[in-house]
């Protein structure tokens, strides 16, 4: 059982990061860009003779270290660990090389009952070390499936939790819609920025936890998504992106294709066609 007092308790060490060229090039790879070997925009992101530009979803992989959830004495059930939301705000231009740190802090606890998991809140500081810049803040709300019921009859831990993304879908249609492809080994390229989750590789793995093969990592989804803001609404200009925020609602199978549908005002929302499913909701993209 989860050990919500042990988890609370825990001063989460900083991390400090060394950022190159290749690190910034792999990151948009993973996620899609130079699909289009021919789209000039998309290769200003991934080839590195030219003057590169970051992908603005990139402080999802910026200085993190996923031990947090897998250490024994937390008691989470590691196997049932799903990402529910994911904010980014970008507070200045992110570099292409860079010595970074990231500090991190649990922000909320809620217990949902046993038999309904538990939400956990990060939030994450990310700042060039250089000059002490604040570049970007994280907050990452965690599903923890198998975690339910830890609490006892007190409660939640915390229970003022208020999601990160919470702009609804507006009425009428999309102003913009764009359908970018993802690979059937998406996933295991995208694990090596450092979500080594077996839930994106590992069959066996991903059948304990419920889903029929292998996901793509919703972090990677956001990616994408974050690549058609760019191209519908910020003519892929990296800085025309200040906020960016979304609920991960039903998971992708890598190899499937990902229609987002976009409004101008910024909210957005991502399914899958093929399977007539919404997988990414209450999405919400502030322009600079």
């Amino acid at each position: 059982m989860l050990d919500h007092h042990a988890l609370l308790a825990y001063e989460i060490p900083s991390v400090t990061q060394h950022l190159t060229p290749y690190d910034t090039v792999f990151y948009a790879l993973s996620c899609g860009l130079g699909a289009d070997p021919v789209d000039q925009a998309q290769l200003d992101y991934v080839d590195f003779h030219r003057a590169l530009r970051v992908l603005p979803s990139m402080p999802v992989v910026m200085c993190y270290d996923l031990d947090l959830l897998t250490r024994p004495e937390f008691g989470i059930d590691a196997v049932k660990i799903v990402h529910g939301e994911e904010h980014v705000a970008l507070h200045a231009e992110l570099p292409v090389r860079a010595t970074l740190t990231g500090t991190a802090r649990i922000t909320q606890l809620v217990d949902k009952g046993p038999g309904r998991g538990a939400l956990l809140v990060l939030e994450r500081l990310i700042t060039d070390t250089s000059n002490g810049i604040l570049l970007a803040t994280v907050t990452s709300t965690i599903f923890l499936r198998g975690d339910g019921g830890f609490s006892g009859d007190i409660g939640p831990v915390l229970p003022e939790i208020s999601a990160v993304s919470v702009s609804p879908v507006p009425l009428g249609p999309p102003d913009v819609v764009i359908e970018l492809p993802t690979r059937p080994e998406q996933a295991l390229y995208y694990r090596l920025n450092g979500d080594e989750n077996p839930l994106h590789a590992d069959p066996e793995f991903a059948a304990r936890a419920g889903f029929p093969r292998p996901i793509l990592h919703g972090l990677c989804t956001f990616g994408v998504v974050t690549h058609a803001l760019l191209r519908g609404l910020g003519q892929y200009q990296p800085g025309a992106l200040a906020d960016i925020g979304c609920r991960f609602s039903s998971p992708v199978f890598p190899g499937e294709s990902i229609t987002t549908e976009i409004w101008a005002n910024g909210a957005f929302r991502a399914r899958v066609a093929a399977r007539d499913v919404v997988v990414v909701s209450n999405g919400f993209a502030r322009f600079a």
